[in-house]
């Protein structure tokens, strides 16, 4: 398995594509679930755990990996369901989210699976674990559930949203305020939504929400056939890369071949983090690229698109 994951060439191939490879797993019983391999850095069998303290209730304990002692946490018990029995097969998925690497304790491994973002749906409403999902899929016609692990990594360490004084420009957030000036957000995880409200809240910007790219790319299109001016609007488009119908990179390749809105002012804004970023930003023509989840260098990127769109 370690195999496929580390081959990043074959990774950055499908930016651009629409496409994605899911890592698919169980936790306990039958049901699928996923993760995007981008994130995944290895999987190994379940190793000795060393226990801290006054840790939170769902992580089981640290493990020693390549140089690093990272936290182990129990995805079936934070998403709300049975903690993995020791008489289960268990296996660690190491990951990397918003430039932290962290393990998650799982049941079986099945496979990766490369498939379309436009097979992937958002999860139904009132679904009951619809709050830790992102998206929904089906393959070879079983459900399988993709995981919001931003919310799961929300719920066991809070992040902080608030702009630090240092950074925030509170002339430039005035203005912005007082002339309603409003951000476009394509963003599926609720939980990154209200991260990113709350610091552009501290910047006097307004956002429109949408939850995916086939959305965002829709709303764009239609101000453009109403004969308005997209930078009337919005100030720039922040957006997310893995998204049901329409992911981040095919959103901004779209945009950037599209006559009237070519020039949008767009921000990548994604829990990847690390070796992907350059290759990215090059391929897909973002004017940045910024990790989840640091409220300051978000603040920093918008003001320098606000003082830029405020002096023309």
């Amino acid at each position: 398995m370690s195999s496929f994951i580390s081959n990043v060439d074959q990774r950055t191939r499908l930016v651009g594509e629409n496409r994605l490879e899911l890592l698919l797993f169980r936790l306990g019983g039958a049901q699928l679930f996923a993760i995007n391999v981008f994130k995944v850095q290895e999987v190994v069998k379940m190793p000795r755990l060393r226990q801290i303290p006054h840790s939170h209730g769902q992580v089981v304990g640290v493990t020693h990996w390549r140089e690093q002692t990272i936290p182990v946490v129990d995805l079936s018990q934070a998403i709300g369901a049975r903690p993995l029995g020791e008489d289960l097969e268990r296996n660690l998925i190491v990951t990397e989210y918003n430039r932290t690497v962290q393990a998650f304790m799982t049941g079986p491994v099945d496979r990766i699976v490369n498939l379309n973002w436009e097979e992937v749906r958002p999860p139904p409403e009132g679904a009951g674990r619809a709050h830790f999902l992102t998206a929904i899929t089906r393959v070879d016609d079983r459900l399988v559930e993709i995981l919001d692990v931003e919310r799961v990594l929300a719920e066991i360490a809070t992040l902080n949203t608030s702009v630090s004084d240092q950074t925030l420009d509170k002339t430039l957030a005035q203005q912005a305020r007082a002339r309603g000036l409003k951000v476009l957000l394509a963003e599926d995880s609720a939980t990154a939504a209200k991260q990113v409200r709350e610091t552009l809240n501290d910047l006097g910007l307004e956002l429109i929400v949408v939850r995916d790219g086939l959305k965002a790319l829709n709303l764009l299109q239609e101000w453009v056939a109403q004969g308005k001016s997209v930078e009337e609007e919005i100030v720039m488009m922040i957006t997310d890369a893995e998204m049901p119908e329409m992911d981040g990179y095919r959103l901004t390749s779209e945009i950037r071949k599209h006559p009237s809105l070519r020039s949008l002012h767009i921000v990548m804004h994604t829990s990847l983090s690390g070796r992907f970023n350059q290759a990215m930003v090059e391929k897909v023509g973002c004017d940045a690229f910024l990790s989840k989840f640091a409220p300051d260098e978000l603040a920093a990127v918008v003001q320098a698109r606000l003082g830029a769109f405020l002096s023309q």
